[in-house]
């Protein structure tokens, strides 16, 4: 398997995921602009979300996958599928538990989530009954993480890549086409979630079928690899808490701010992780399964070797991405979201947000490579002390920020955080002789932090006044902004060609 041909199939797959969640935003946005109605969906959908990235594809997926891969590696075939029967069995008697529990529990989880909201009686329950439909979305995505695990482990990488395609289609028709059949209009948009989570599972079954894996019932929870998986889901689920713990702390500071704070946040996170998904979640993706069996089979040099080409992947990818965020952050919410009720002040607080966010891409991006060097050898305690510290240091720079900075400080803080987070993370792999780096790393750092500096001093000549962006048309904007991102590109390239880089000197191949 050429780890260069998976990642370029998951991050395409990602990127049209990720444009159709700006067209989703864009449709947002112009319908429903950014106000007491935005507020309330965002943390609605945000609680299930954030569940999301705790469990489903956070302490299930790092605990699930490497014992996973160990069992394809060294187990038969038919232990293998007996292990996944009776995981997904446990998993959805939880998972139908935790839906129910979710739903009647909305009211508290709403109160605790954003308590600056209890005053406003209007508000607090449209975010109730939003959250009583999205709620059941947790069940369904942690469904479609177990498929996606098991596809992932195949070396399936596509479909998995493709899922979230779906929910942004449900939200985009939502918007675009039922929301004047709902009162509140607002309220098309939670059910497009529970809509897209069904399309979602419905897309992976067959696949799994395919594989000869798709799931029977076999409720055996003393089965020794559901037993294994539990042990390492306890520190997992508290290594991954952490981080959402720091986005759900910063919509309780939000949630004091002036009405709009939460929505600005939200669209300059979603700006933000169009890289972060792209590359963070797809190296990662490709990379925990390989590191799973290099592990398995004791090969610590190749396990050496492939972080290291994960770190070069995403130097060279991530750094221009941060930058171009920074530069390019009022042309992209103008461009994206500028329209109906979206006003300047709205692009311009925005903007804030982003630039604040951009300073930590690169860190949240490592972050997602580093971890699978413990997690793929179902290390996750060292990960969970390091999340300890980070999130400490992220809520005391909160505490420091959000008086001068107001929203943007939340975002700042988070960004610094992550890259707090990936230094701990690097610096004890290194320590421990677990990622050897290889040779000729100061020369290709120093390239590509040149020829993103290059970049970045290119597009903000090229930008232009802020004032043409939030007053020219779609039909101007889009193609200015297009062509500035083609235009860096060129610039990023073309100075890495002068340098000798060439695609063939970062491919490569994983375990099978």
């Amino acid at each position: 398997m050429n780890l260069l041909r998976a990642l370029a199939t998951i991050s395409s797959m990602t990127f049209l995921s990720r444009v159709l969640g700006l067209a989703r935003d864009f449709f947002i946005a112009r319908m429903f602009g950014a106000g007491i109605a935005t507020d309330a969906f965002f943390v609605a959908f945000r609680i299930p979300n954030l569940l999301r990235r705790l469990f489903a594809e956070g302490a299930f997926s790092q605990a699930f996958v490497p014992i996973l891969g160990e069992y394809r590696s060294r187990q038969t075939p038919e232990e293998t599928r007996v292990l996944v029967d009776c995981v997904a069995s446990v998993l959805f008697i939880a998972l139908v538990i935790a839906a129910a529990l979710g739903v009647l529990a909305a009211p508290l989880i709403v109160y605790v989530t954003a308590p600056g909201w209890a005053a406003d009686a209007d508000k607090f329950a449209l975010t109730v009954a939003m959250l009583r439909v999205t709620f059941p979305y947790i069940a369904f995505i942690s469904l479609v993480a177990l498929a996606a695990g098991i596809l992932n482990t195949w070396n399936r990488f596509a479909i998995p890549a493709f899922t979230p395609v779906l929910l942004n289609v449900s939200l985009i028709v939502a918007a675009a086409f039922f929301a004047d059949r709902f009162h509140p209009p607002v309220l098309a948009l939670a059910w497009a979630v529970f809509a897209g989570g069904v399309l979602q599972l419905a897309l992976q079954l067959p696949a799994l079928g395919k594989l000869g894996m798709r799931p029977r019932w076999r409720f055996n929870p003393r089965h020794p690899g559901v037993g294994r998986i539990l042990k390492l889901m306890g520190p997992a689920v508290f290594g991954v808490s952490i981080s959402q713990l720091s986005l759900l702390i910063n919509t309780i500071f939000a949630s004091f701010l002036p009405a709009g704070s939460v929505s600005w946040l939200y669209y300059a996170d979603r700006l933000m992780e169009f890289p972060a998904g792209m590359l963070g979640v797809a190296l990662g993706t490709i990379l925990l399964p390989s590191l799973s069996k290099y592990h398995a089979a004791a090969n610590s040099d190749e396990y050496a070797k492939l972080l290291d080409w994960g770190l070069r992947v995403t130097l060279l990818l991530a750094v221009p991405a941060a930058v171009a965020l920074g530069v390019l952050a009022l042309p992209l919410i103008a461009t994206l979201f500028h329209y109906g009720r979206f006003s300047a002040e709205d692009a311009w607080m925005t903007r804030q947000a982003l630039i604040a966010y951009s300073v930590g891409v690169v860190g949240m991006i490592l972050v997602k490579i580093l971890a699978p060097g413990f997690y793929a050898r179902q290390n996750v305690v060292t990960p969970v002390k390091i999340g300890v510290l980070t999130l400490v240091a992220t809520q005391a720079m909160n505490l420091a920020f959000i008086v001068p900075l107001r929203h943007a400080g939340l975002a700042l803080a988070i960004g610094l955080g992550a890259c707090l987070n990936a230094s701990l993370l690097f610096r004890y792999l290194r320590r421990q002789d677990i990622y050897r780096p290889q040779p000729g790393w100061a020369a290709f750092a120093a390239k590509v932090l040149f020829a993103a500096a290059l970049m970045a001093v290119a597009l903000h000549f090229a930008a232009g006044g802020a004032g043409w962006w939030l007053g020219a048309g779609w039909r101007s904007k889009v193609p200015a902004l297009l062509g500035l991102v083609l235009g860096g590109a060129a610039v990023y390239g073309g100075c890495l060609l002068a340098f000798g880089f060439r695609l063939r000197d970062f491919s490569r191949r994983g375990a099978e």
